[in-house]
């Protein structure tokens, strides 16, 4: 069995978000962890958060790294660290070698790509109500959890500061694109992993938050990326 370690993104409870992901995970015979990396901290660096992910587990089997939205910027410096079998972004922010997370948005051309679905779905894309843009699919009893678990918001220096790694690491690397997501069009990122990853992304019929609306079938596809792993590809 495998190791999995679960970094969450903004707006989604901390490390609460992969609880049932986690459930699921353990119930196949794998370790979990999945902390919560922001303390309020605004000095605190992805090279600190990345710190904080690995103090956290004591690696005994395969490590996979899987990291939601705004984690896609700590989670390969994690993999950097550790001697890891699988980097796995869901639907998570990919960065480039010194791109701040700050630029990311227009350097990928995140508004445009949100402008054209909006013009398709009838504004639902980019809506300013999280219950709207990220929650549309999500059990409204877990929805109503996050605010009161929302940790304070990543840091200026980790926002601002230009990504810290030169290359991405030679980890082989997947990707979860999630079909209904309304803050990260299908259209986006099926470009965005193309162009930034060399892949072909795998799918689930998801908004942005697969780990609350569809745990079982994330959890069933993290699972068998363990045992295909010699198929991911890894980023040279």
């Amino acid at each position: 069995m495998s190791t999995f370690v679960l970094i969450h993104g903004a707006g989604v409870g901390g490390g609460w978000f992969w609880h049932l992901v986690e459930a699921e995970l353990r119930s196949l015979g794998h370790t979990t962890a999945a902390p919560t990396l922001w303390t309020g901290d605004d000095s605190a660096t992805l090279h600190d958060y990345a710190d904080a992910v690995v103090n956290t587990i004591d690696v005994q089997d395969e490590l996979f790294v899987v990291a939601h939205s705004f984690g896609g910027f700590t989670a390969p410096l994690v993999a950097e660290r550790l001697p890891t079998a699988g980097l796995i972004y869901v639907t998570a922010m990919i960065p480039r070698p010194g791109e701040p997370p700050a630029d990311w948005w227009g350097n990928t051309g995140h508004p445009e790509a949100v402008r054209i679905q909006a013009a398709e779905d009838g504004g639902l894309t980019g809506s300013s109500d999280p219950y709207v843009s990220y929650f549309h699919d999500v059990p409204e009893h877990l929805a109503d959890q996050v605010s009161n678990r929302e940790p304070p918001p990543p840091s200026s220096s980790a926002y601002y500061e230009p990504w810290p790694l030169d290359t991405y690491p030679t980890t082989p690397t997947r990707y979860v694109l999630c079909t209904e997501d309304r803050l990260f069009p299908a259209a986006f990122q099926r470009r965005l992993v193309r162009e930034r990853l060399g892949i072909v992304p795998d799918e689930i019929a998801s908004g942005h938050c697969p780990a609350l609306s569809r745990p079982a079938e994330l959890a069933a596809m993290l699972d068998t990326f363990t045992r295909a792993r010699t198929e991911a590809s890894g980023i040279g």
